[in-house]
């Protein structure tokens, strides 16, 4: 299955709802989250910076990502970007995978 990582960052509200849900309350949302589009939550990090969590998921594919970051955004309680992840066989296959391409001006 698919794995994406969702970095969001919270708005003034999300940081409102995390001081009154926790950190558990809200690894147990993404977890109900990823569960109903038919994925599982991998891990969840809270982290300083620009983004104040990395969230990998497992999901089935790129219209359930798009799905759960709608419905993120939607909240109103952050913004998110969403990264599909590769594992290394996948990038293994990808490097062995001919392609016909011209560089510009070539």
């Amino acid at each position: 299955m698919p794995r994406f990582l969702i970095e969001a960052t919270y708005t003034l509200d999300g940081l409102r709802g995390l001081m009154q849900d926790g950190g558990s309350g809200r690894v147990e949302a993404a977890g109900k989250m990823a569960e109903s589009v038919g994925g599982h939550l991998e891990s969840f990090d809270f982290t300083f910076g620009e983004q104040d969590t990395h969230v990998i998921c497992e999901l089935p594919d790129n219209k359930s990502a798009a799905a759960v970051a709608f419905a993120i955004g939607a909240s109103g309680g952050a913004t998110t970007r969403t990264v599909v992840l590769l594992s290394p066989a996948e990038v293994d296959q990808a490097v062995r995978q001919a392609v016909e391409y011209r560089a510009p001006g070539a």
